[in-house]
């Protein structure tokens, strides 16, 4: 298996990304290409005794995090993301993992590798950590503008997904609103919430924002506006409560014991909450494997990002995603859903 790594990609380019991606072609015995400048990306690896376990692919240009992303590619045909899904597209890499901006590496997978059939907005798929295991919410951040079709096909789209990588079975559907009742929200999802009552997915209606961590829902759907918020505002909580945490156990004796006794749970109460542990979120709805880290993401995130890619290649989520994504979508079809 060989997975292609955005090296110019994302804030800590390229040392995140090569050092990301030594980790984990030492600890999973697979390849790993390294996409960008080769001169840049060669004047990095002579720092790192194990280089000599991943490869190189060069090519001349990259696309920054401010820039226009079609804009960028028309202008950028040899960018570092362009390339690496390309290589996809040849079959000479089975996923694409980048860190890079996010419109790009969406734009970069459609134009390489084209939309599963039926399939009219990929979309990015977030895995949140529940008590009870994970809560997949859909979109968080690339498509900000929806109609209620490509709501019910996120949905569609995320069943999927979940049953074939996350173990879920007929995993339940909630509908991100303001209230529960059926009348609630605008009118986006009213219409969303009426293709996806008549569907044969295990849709539950309406959840609000509470109910993400409740981990009462398997599924979450939202408009990617909606849902980069949420993931967000989840990233910048999650640090929050760790910094309070920390500061009051520092603040007496007391707490200073309990934090010296439990620092193991500290760690791993603080582990799970660490976005970096999860890698990225897969871009569904293309005909091949794609992971979108965070910008900031740094060498353990990439390395963890790269796990992930590995493991949905493993899972054959394209070939699950090709094979019975269509037959959820004529099923909307059948309900005129395309008309809204």
């Amino acid at each position: 298996m060989n997975i292609a790594v955005d090296a110019m990609g994302g804030d800590y380019a390229p040392q995140a990304a090569v050092l990301g991606a030594i980790e984990a072609a030492l600890e999973l015995g697979i390849k790993v290409t390294l996409v960008g400048s080769g001169d840049v990306i060669q004047k990095e690896l002579a720092s790192h005794p194990s280089a000599g376990c991943v490869s190189i692919f060069h090519c001349s240009e990259k696309i920054q995090m401010d820039e226009a992303p079609l804009k960028a590619l028309r202008q950028k045909k040899d960018s570092s993301i362009m390339v690496a899904f390309d290589l996809v597209k040849r079959g000479d890499a089975d996923a694409v993992v980048s860190a890079g901006n996010s419109g790009a590496t969406l734009a970069s997978a459609v134009l390489a590798l084209g939309k599963i059939e039926g399939v009219e907005r990929p979309a990015i798929a977030g895995v949140f950590p529940v008590e009870s295991g994970y809560v997949l919410l859909m979109d968080v951040g690339a498509n900000v503008d929806c109609r209620p079709t490509h709501l019910f096909q996120f949905g569609a789209m995320a069943h999927v997904f979940a049953e074939s990588c996350l173990g879920m079975k007929n995993p339940s559907i909630g509908l991100l609103s303001i209230g529960e009742e059926g009348a609630k929200g605008n009118e986006l999802v009213r219409l969303a919430r009426l293709l996806l009552e008549q569907s044969r997915m295990n849709f539950i209606g309406n959840v609000e924002g509470r109910d993400i961590f409740a981990g009462d829902v398997s599924i979450i759907i939202c408009d990617g506006f909606v849902g980069n918020v949420a993931l967000k505002l989840s990233e910048g909580m999650a640090e929050a409560m760790t910094g309070w945490l920390k500061s009051e156990l520092k603040n007496s004796l007391a707490g200073k014991a309990a934090l010296l006794l439990g620092r193991r749970s500290f760690e791993n109460f603080k582990r799970k909450l660490n976005y970096e542990e999860y890698g990225g979120a897969p871009l569904l709805g293309i005909n091949g494997v794609g992971i979108i880290c965070h910008g900031k993401s740094s060498a353990s995130a990439i390395k963890n990002a790269i796990r992930l890619a590995v493991q949905y290649v493993n899972n054959r989520l394209m070939d699950n995603m090709v094979r019975q994504l269509p037959l959820w979508l004529k099923n909307q079809q059948a309900m005129g859903g395309h008309n809204n």
